[in-house]
C-alpha cells in the first residue's frame, strides 16, 4: 500500500510502505476512506516532536471500513465503517479506568502518527479497537466525522471542559485556527455571556464570527485593551491558548482575570515564560492537557443530530493519494485560506434522519 512517511524534519513522502497485519489480538485493520492532516502533524515535519522516528506513517485521524480483526475484538467487526481515535486506550492501567486514556500507560495514548504508523494511508492498524474505534451511524458523513477523531474532542475537553465555561462567562480564545473555531463552537453550549477569538488572520476571525464569536481582534494590535473594555478591566473568565507559541500562552496570561482559568491546547515547541511576579497572587488555574477522547460518543451524538458545525471547517477536499498538495495547501494556511482538508472519496450514502412526531 502508500503512506505518507515522514523521514526527518522537512522530510516526507507519499510512498509504497508494508500493508499493515494483525500483530496483536485486540488489534483491527482499517481501510481508509476520510484522512484529514492535524497542526500536530506539521509540528512532527518542524523537528518539533521528536520521538517520531523516521520511517513513520504519519496521521492520527481517519475514517474508513474495518477489514480484520484479531481473536479479542469484540465491539466491532468486518465490514463495520468506524471512526479511527486519535488516542488508543488499552483499558486496563490505571489511567485508562478513570477515563483517562491520553497518558495509558499500557501500551496506548497518542500513538498512532506517533509512536506506531498513522492514518495517513491506505490501510492501518489500530491497537487496543475495542476502546479506539467508534462505530458510525449512517446520518453522519465520512468529511463530518473525520472532524470527531481529534479537533472537536481536543476543543471540548483540553479547551472548554478544562477551562470551566460557565454560563455568563467572557471567554477568550486565541488562535482560530480549527481546533480554536471547535473551541469557540463548543464554548458557546455552556451559555457563556460573550467568545472573543484573536488571530493574525483576517480571514480566521471572519471564520470565528461565523462560529459565534461576538468580538474579534488582530493579535498585532493590542487585543488586551479590547478584552479590558469588555469585561471591566477585569479580564476573561476563561482564556484558550490553541497555537502552541511563546507569545500566545503569554498573552493568555496577561487577559485572564483574578480567579480565572487558562487552558493552554495548543502543540509548544519552544519555552514560554510563565510570569510568576504577576500571576502568584491573581489564584489563577493553568491547565495543559491531551485529549483523552471520553466526550467522542456524546460528540457523535450531537453531530448526527446536526448540533456541531463540523462540515463548515472543511476548506479543502483531495484524493487520497494527493498528500503532498493537502499537506502544501494545509501547511500554508494564511495564503490559502484553509482551515481543514480532508483526503478521499465517501463511500457510504448518508441515511438522513427525520425526528418521530
Amino acid at each position: 500500500m502508500k503512506g505518507y512517511v515522514f523521514h526527518g524534519p522537512g522530510q516526507s513522502a507519499w510512498e509504497e510502505v508494508p500493508d499493515p497485519a494483525v500483530e496483536e489480538p485486540g488489534d483491527a485493520i482499517v481501510r481508509v476512506d476520510a484522512v484529514t492532516i492535524c497542526g500536530t502533524d506539521l509540528h512532527i515535519l518542524k523537528g518539533d516532536v521528536p520521538e517520531v522516528r523516521p520511517g513513520t506513517v504519519l496521521g492520527h485521524e481517519a475514517v474508513g471500513e474495518v477489514v480484520e480483526t484479531g481473536g479479542d475484538v469484540r465491539t466491532v467487526r468486518p465490514g463495520d465503517r468506524v471512526l479511527v481515535s486519535c488516542i488508543s486506550a488499552c483499558g486496563r492501567c490505571g489511567y485508562c479506568r478513570e477515563g483517562v486514556y491520553g497518558q495509558c500507560r499500557g501500551g496506548g495514548g497518542w500513538i498512532l502518527g506517533h509512536l506506531v504508523d498513522g492514518t495517513q494511508a491506505e490501510y492501518v492498524r489500530v491497537p487496543y479497537a475495542d476502546l479506539s474505534v467508534y462505530p458510525l451511524p449512517g446520518a453522519v458523513a465520512n468529511e463530518d466525522a473525520v472532524l470527531l477523531a481529534d479537533i472537536f474532542p481536543t476543543a471540548y475537553e483540553v479547551g472548554v471542559l478544562n477551562g470551566r465555561v460557565r454560563p455568563g462567562d467572557t471567554v477568550v480564545v486565541v488562535g482560530a485556527g480549527p481546533v480554536g473555531l471547535a473551541a469557540i463552537a463548543t464554548a458557546r453550549l455552556f451559555g457563556p455571556e460573550r467568545v472573543v477569538a484573536v488571530d493574525v488572520a483576517a480571514s480566521r476571525l471572519q471564520a470565528a464570527k461565523e462560529f459565534g464569536a461576538e468580538a474579534v481582534a488582530d493579535a498585532g494590535e493590542g487585543p488586551e485593551q479590547l478584552i479590558a473594555d469588555l469585561t471591566g478591566g477585569l479580564g476573561a473568565d476563561v482564556v484558550i491558548e490553541a497555537v502552541g507559541v511563546p507569545e500566545t500562552f503569554e498573552l493568555c496570561a496577561r487577559v485572564v482575570r483574578p480567579g480565572g482559568h487558562l487552558a493552554n491546547v495548543g502543540v509548544h515547541g519552544a519555552p514560554a515564560t510563565l510570569h510568576l511576579e504577576d500571576l502568584w497572587i491573581k489564584n489563577v488555574t493553568i491547565t495543559t492537557g491531551l485529549v483523552d477522547t471520553r466526550s467522542t460518543p456524546t460528540l457523535l451524538r450531537m453531530a448526527a443530530a446536526g448540533r456541531l458545525p463540523t462540515r463548515r471547517l472543511v476548506t479543502h477536499t483531495f484524493p487520497l493519494d494527493h498528500m503532498q498538495e493537502a499537506y502544501d495547501v494545509f501547511g500554508n494556511a494564511a495564503e490559502t485560506g484553509a482551515l481543514k482538508v480532508v483526503l478521499g472519496v465517501p463511500q457510504h450514502e448518508v441515511v438522513p434522519v427525520h425526528p418521530t412526531v
